[in-house]
């Protein structure tokens, strides 16, 4: 009977060959687009008026004053500002109506100064 003789590489050789295995594969892509973050910054910033319909159904309006990772706040006109939990969110969207109100004042306040002016 002959005795075998194990190869095994050197270590220095293993290390190699996986710092190149993980050189050339891609980097996983994060989960995070950043379009809920680039969208909150726009509506605040514009205080654009919205709608957020909860899970239940009930529609709160107002403009999103302040918003974070688990919650948003709607400032309201004349009634007491709301921190919503963001999984009790259905969805939300822009009131156009109220935009449209706020457009038709500010055209009147605009008509007003140039009668004043007159």
């Amino acid at each position: 009977m002959t005795q075998r003789k194990l190869i095994r590489p050197k270590l220095s050789e293993v290390k190699e060959k996986q710092q190149k295995l993980t050189k050339s594969k891609k980097p996983q892509p994060s989960g995070q687009t950043f379009a809920e973050i680039y969208y909150y910054q726009k509506q605040i910033h514009n205080k654009t008026p919205m709608v957020v319909v909860l899970t239940d159904g009930e529609e709160v309006r107002g403009i999103i004053e302040w918003w974070d990772q688990n919650a948003i706040k709607i400032g309201r006109k004349d009634l007491p500002n709301l921190v919503i939990p963001k999984h009790s969110i259905k969805y939300m969207y822009k009131d156009e109506r109220a935009i449209q109100e706020k457009k038709e004042e500010k055209k009147e306040t605009e008509e007003k100064k140039k009668d004043n002016g007159a």
